[in-house]
């Protein structure tokens, strides 16, 4: 799928080296676990993508810059099965997560624009939710954007979190 200045595609193994560096900067996971992934739990990652796709028929996008064809993050949508209440009734949760050469660009937001679009034309899903941790302003902006709305208060791992909720479009 191709955005005005991004591609987002699948995987393949040798985007291993991509993930794991991406999830290996303390800057990237700062918001996210507070903790730098392993290369194994990179790989678990990318593993993970692939099998929503195959078993649920979505999941993340591998996103690169059109132009360069410069490595840029991760894009779309997952059911994790998060212990978290309130819980959020089998939808699509959306998420983001970009490295940090290509933060404060408008990369997550026309991404997640086109993941949001992609899955109200692809799923028959009535609803879309994401977390945030209160802290990461720059992805609660982007949530807003993207047309998310705080819905509740929640903890997830003992951490505070912001649940977000978008009805579909249709």
């Amino acid at each position: 799928m191709k955005t005005g200045r991004l591609i987002l595609r699948g995987y393949a193994p040798d985007d291993f080296r991509h993930l794991a560096t991406l999830w290996g900067d303390p800057a990237v996971t700062r918001f996210i676990s507070g903790q730098p992934s392993t290369p194994s739990e990179s790989w678990l990652r990318l593993l993970s993508s692939a099998g929503h796709w195959a078993l649920l028929g979505f999941g993340y996008w591998l996103a690169e810059e059109r132009e360069s064809g410069r490595f840029v993050g991760q894009i779309g949508m997952a059911d994790f099965k998060r212990d978290i209440e309130p819980g959020f009734d089998g939808a699509p949760e959306v998420g983001w997560v970009l490295s940090p050469s290509a933060h404060g660009k408008g990369y997550a937001t026309e991404a997640v624009r086109a993941a949001l679009a992609w899955a109200e034309a692809n799923l028959a899903a009535k609803r879309y939710v994401c977390i945030v941790d209160p802290q990461n302003q720059a992805s609660v902006r982007v949530a807003e954007k993207c047309g998310f709305t705080h819905f509740a208060e929640a903890e997830l791992k003992g951490s505070s979190v912001i649940p977000m909720e978008r009805v579909a479009a249709r």
